[in-house]
């Protein structure tokens, strides 16, 4: 069973940074989407930005709410999939989940099918 394993989560301050990073235990896909999202107690889960599996020509896709501010990558040398995030919000505030799907092609934000999930980090930003 494939495990998704989430950190980098913490506490900043409205304008900072932070990373976080989803360990994957093992790749058994040989393509694939990978997402990153977040949610708020009492409200619905947000798809925040999501990844092709390396070789696809789809550039990676995300929320408008963190266009321009957050980057999805994927290390596959070390099976990790990050989100850089930057000039954070306090709007920004929620648990943030990785996520992992077999198949690939269509990878946006939005898409929520995913197979298999993290654990989450939670990201808290204080004005």
């Amino acid at each position: 069973q494939v495990q998704l394993e989430e950190s980098g989560g913490g506490s900043v301050q409205s304008g900072g940074s932070l990373r976080l990073s989803c360990v994957v235990s093992e790749w058994i896909y040989s393509s694939y989407c990978m997402g990153w999202f977040r949610q708020v107690p009492g409200k619905e889960r947000e798809g925040v930005a999501g990844i092709d599996s390396p070789g696809s020509p789809s550039a990676p896709d995300y929320a408008e709410s963190v266009k321009g501010r957050f980057m999805i990558s994927l290390d596959i040398t070390k099976n990790t999939l990050y989100l850089q995030m930057s000039n954070l919000k306090p709007e920004d505030t929620a648990l943030y989940y990785c996520a992992l799907d077999p198949g690939g092609g269509y990878c946006p934000a939005g898409k929520d099918d995913y197979r298999h999930w993290g654990q989450g980090t939670q990201v808290t930003v204080s004005s």
